[in-house]
């Protein structure tokens, strides 16, 4: 196993660890903190394997398909967190999460018809805006200008996540006609 798809999976180990401390005061007062600094260790393995995998041809069907899903399983774990603690409301959520239901879908039909779909730019910003919008929720800095700057990428992760939808959708409509014939 290559080091790209070793740092993808350690993101995946990393994830019950971050909602532990989330969750819970396991670590005291600095539980935020390790939670703060697990999910940004996570969120760098996520942009050093695609540089590690690209810049040394070591890019497989095994990272095109887990490293996304490793994102998501990152920031859906987070989002579920936020609804737990009452930081975000269910229904934005529950927007977010189907996104990645219905794209998960569609990779599994394209898998089957032999297709690998790799992740778009539109998926990418979607994802960085949403790791940047969990990294300021955790630190929960109580001072105007960081709260107007979370409430703003709260609205950019929901406006691309919509955005990276309709992307996805419109690019790869034909795997599923494929999938009917």
């Amino acid at each position: 196993m290559n080091t790209p798809n070793k740092l993808t999976i350690l993101r995946v180990i990393l994830i019950p660890f971050f909602v532990l401390f989330l969750l819970t005061d396991l670590g005291g007062e600095y539980s935020n903190y390790i939670a703060l600094a697990i999910f940004a260790a996570a969120s760098l393995t996520d942009l050093l394997d695609g540089k590690i995998a690209r810049k040394y041809h070591l890019v497989t069907n095994f990272g095109k398909f887990m490293d996304p899903l490793a994102d998501k399983l990152l920031v859906c774990s987070a989002l579920i967190c936020f609804v737990e603690m009452g930081v975000l409301p269910a229904w934005m959520v529950i927007v977010i999460i189907s996104r990645e239901f219905i794209i998960s879908g569609f990779r599994l039909v394209a898998s089957d018809n032999g297709v690998v779909i790799a992740a778009s730019y539109w998926g990418k910003f979607k994802t960085v805006s949403q790791m940047a919008m969990t990294l300021l929720l955790i630190a929960d800095i109580p001072y105007r200008p960081f709260e107007i700057l979370e409430q703003v990428l709260i609205w950019l992760a929901l406006a691309l996540t919509v955005i990276s939808l309709i992307d996805y959708m419109r690019k790869n409509i034909d795997v599923l006609k494929e999938g009917n014939r």
